[in-house]
């Protein structure tokens, strides 16, 4: 017997329209599985009703009949419905203490949750994801926020005509703009303030690869971390191009003691071995873009000490905007002190209150941090993560979630996904247990 599959609407916050499965897809699905599926109505949602309607798919506002609900941001205590499974990205696996409520009555009543961010291959790559969505809005936000923070400091700079990312009609829209941005650079160059004008990336992985995108549209060279001092003492900087260089973990990170060389292996395995030195470059950045995996067994990349250092002096360094697209509060960049929304997207942070200012006016970097970026570009992110998402319905729609959790016939990179099996953790994510029952957490009981 299939599962009937659900799909819930979006209301975590006003901006979030995006959907896990598109009409056409499902259309497909029902076509060439005989999936059944319901969708809440939603006002809000970037495809219509009437567009899931009209490719087959039931519109209820309850979803009670089905037995897998699909979502996409965190869901409220309240809507779960005991024994029933759950896919979304659940902002769980750190310990996140916002959602751990919400985890907490899951566990209560028997449910199941499959969170996307953990549909991985035997390598451990994210098969299910928005991350070249993110990065793509979260370059152009920054981009955006640039060019204010610039007008702020009394330099009139080509980005300043840019809008945010949930301005525009469509990412190509976005696109051309930031063209034009580098058509402009071409022909009359930057602000002699600006020269030279570097953005550096912080990893090399989906995140990193939408964010540079969406740079490289601009007229950009190259430079690699190991050439930065090289470029700076030959100062051959051309106001008509700008610049970006991408870091990797042995350029941010290096073994502690003398005469070790960095191990990729085991700074995974081992990072409490390691110190960050990001920090060395950041004087010489415009901008940087966090898009790199941080969890707190990881050296910060960013410290709030050295911001408070770099901002000490009588002039106003070169860093002028940080975009976090990661997004970890306080994490491996420290400033980063609150999430923002599409909304309020930016702040300040000011290293001598450790505070922040809303806006762009304010000794410190201007932070943009928006915790769901892709969400600026609904229908984009719709498609693509409908588009990865598909192949593992069926199988999903197949699954016996009534027996043991070796039996429930899950594919395995969706068996990886899985954190709570009918309410209990999983043997991946025992280590929960801390987070999830902190109160409980002396008593042994094995969720």
């Amino acid at each position: 017997m299939k599962n009937i599959i659900g799909i819930r609407r979006e209301d975590k916050n006003p901006w979030e329209r995006r959907v896990p499965l598109i009409p056409s897809h499902i259309r497909e699905l029902i076509r060439h599985h005989r999936l059944r599926f319901y969708i809440q109505p939603s006002k809000n949602r970037c495809f219509a009703d009437e567009d899931f309607r009209l490719e087959g798919c039931g519109l209820r506002e309850s979803l009670r009949p089905c037995s897998v609900i699909l979502g996409v941001k965190e869901i409220p205590p309240s809507f779960f419905e005991k024994g029933k499974t759950y896919l979304f990205f659940s902002h769980t696996v750190k310990g996140q203490p916002q959602n751990m409520p919400m985890l907490r009555r899951m566990a209560d009543l028997g449910c199941t949750l499959i969170d996307y961010e953990k549909i991985v291959d035997g390598r451990g790559r994210r098969l299910v994801f928005f991350g070249r969505q993110a990065g793509a809005a979260g370059m152009i936000d920054t981009l955006w926020a640039l060019g204010r923070r610039l007008k702020v400091e009394g330099v009139d700079s080509p980005f300043l005509g840019l809008r945010q990312t949930m301005k525009y009609k469509s990412l190509v829209e976005a696109k051309e703009e930031v063209a034009e941005v580098g058509i402009r650079i071409r022909t009359s160059g930057l602000p002699p303030s600006m020269v030279p004008f570097v953005c550096g990336f912080t990893g090399y992985g989906h995140v990193s690869q939408g964010a540079q995108e969406i740079f490289d549209i601009l007229p950009v060279d190259e430079i690699g971390p190991e050439e930065f001092s090289a470029f700076f003492r030959a100062r051959k900087f051309s106001p008509y191009r700008v610049y970006k260089t991408v870091f990797r973990e042995e350029h941010m990170a290096k073994p502690r003691g003398e005469g070790r060389s960095f191990d990729l292996e085991e700074y995974y395995l081992h990072p409490d071995r390691y110190g960050a030195v990001l920090e060395k470059y950041l004087p010489r950045l415009t901008v940087l873009i966090n898009g790199i995996y941080w969890a707190p067994r990881y050296p910060r990349f960013v410290t709030k000490k050295f911001i408070r250092k770099l901002y000490a002096g009588p002039t106003a360094p070169r860093l002028k905007v940080i975009g976090d697209i990661s997004c970890d509060v306080e994490g491996g960049v420290e400033c980063t002190i609150f999430s923002t929304t599409p909304k309020e997207p930016a702040f300040v942070y000011e290293p001598d209150r450790d505070a922040a200012r809303p806006g762009f006016e304010g000794r410190g970097p201007v932070v943009v941090a928006v915790y769901n970026f892709p969400a600026e570009i609904p229908l984009e992110s719709s498609v693509f993560f409908s588009q990865v998402l598909k192949p593992f319905v069926p199988a999903i729609a197949e699954a016996d979630f009534s027996g043991s959790f070796s039996d429930c016939r899950l594919p395995m990179p969706v068996r990886r996904a899985v954190i709570l099996y009918k309410g209990k953790l999983t043997p991946r994510y025992r280590y929960m247990r801390a987070f999830l029952e902190p109160r409980e957490a002396g008593e042994g009981r094995d969720r």
